[in-house]
């Protein structure tokens, strides 16, 4: 029997939680580039509240108690940017991140006319997430630390209509 997660909107309480599940999910991508100040795992408790507390949408992934994932998105103009898709080590490849997309993206579709993120342009798995669901890559950039990042792009599917 498959359980699935739970998703749900976070609050500031979730704080903790996330942070713990966001730093053990960023850990395989810092060892994959050798750098340990990734953003992800250097954010601290207190900026995470703030992203809680501000107008980011934030939503959690649930099995029972336990929190294992987490995703945020903020909308800017006509496009909404999602970040810090992390979920928990021993839950990955269970389709909790794609749950996570798919939830953020209806939450945000209505006020845009597309999403866009980035991830390491050599984590291989995390493209393939991606471009599964829509995403584009569009283009690569440097982070500040010089890792290579894949920007990727995916246009807000019109709402059918049955009229």
């Amino acid at each position: 029997m498959i359980i699935e997660p739970r998703i749900a909107p976070a609050d500031v309480t979730d704080a903790g939680e996330i942070l713990t599940v966001q730093r053990a999910a960023y850990l395989t991508e810092a060892q994959r580039y050798a750098d340990p100040f990734l953003p992800p795992l250097t954010e601290t408790l207190d900026e995470v509240r703030a992203a809680l507390a501000g107008p980011a949408t934030v939503l959690t992934a649930r099995l029972g108690d336990r929190l294992v994932g987490s995703v945020r998105a903020h909308v800017d103009g006509d496009t909404a940017h999602v970040g810090r898709l992390s979920v928990a080590p021993d839950q990955q490849g269970r389709g909790v991140g794609g749950r996570l997309l798919r939830a953020v993206e209806a939450a945000c579709a209505a006020r845009v006319r597309r999403f866009a993120l980035f991830t390491g342009a050599d984590s291989a798995q995390n493209l393939r997430l991606y471009q599964r669901h829509g995403y584009r890559v569009v283009g690569h950039r440097p982070d500040p630390n010089g890792i290579r990042l894949a920007l990727l792009e995916k246009a807000v599917s019109p709402a059918r209509s049955d009229a």
